[in-house]
């Protein structure tokens, strides 16, 4: 099984902690505006450190749980924190192969590699937290493995 790369926590944590930042701010616009007097003083930076402190807590079990493995004839992924998700997708499957870079990921230096699938809305699969190198070569990797998937399965 394949981990992802180290550096995705800093993402999932950057992204927690400033989820929990706006969730203060929130809290804070409504103790000024509304100034209920049950609202202590101290309530936007309580709700700051508790959503901020559970988000990183989240964001570091949720890189421990997440792993994928390229299989003979299927993709295999492993994830979820409260919930655990494992999907195989078939190479038969599989559609197109793409590698994406969000602006945040190009900063970290990552990448995602994601699967698109034949079938339902929604059935498309992603891999992030890769190294550009690695999900380049994943991608070229699935690309490869699709196409003699096709191959083999054709009538």
């Amino acid at each position: 099984m394949n981990r992802l790369h180290p550096r995705v926590r800093l993402l999932w944590v950057a992204r927690a902690v400033l989820t929990a930042a706006i969730l203060g701010g929130v809290a804070l616009a409504v103790q000024r505006i509304l100034a209920p007097p049950w609202l202590p003083a101290w309530t936007p930076m309580a709700v700051f450190v508790g959503f901020g402190a559970l988000g990183v807590v989240v964001a570091l079990a949720r890189y421990r749980v997440w792993r994928y493995e390229v299989r003979e004839d299927s993709l295999y992924l492993e994830r979820g924190v409260l919930t655990r998700v494992r999907t195989v997708v078939p190479f038969v499957r599989v559609q197109h192969v793409d590698t994406a870079r969000s602006p945040i990921e190009r900063v970290v230096g990552l990448a995602s590699t994601v699967v698109y699938t034949a079938g339902s809305r929604g059935a498309d699969v992603s891999i992030p937290g890769l190294a550009p190198d690695d999900a380049d070569d994943l991608r070229e990797r699935l690309k490869r493995l699709a196409i003699r998937s096709e191959g083999e399965d054709a009538v």
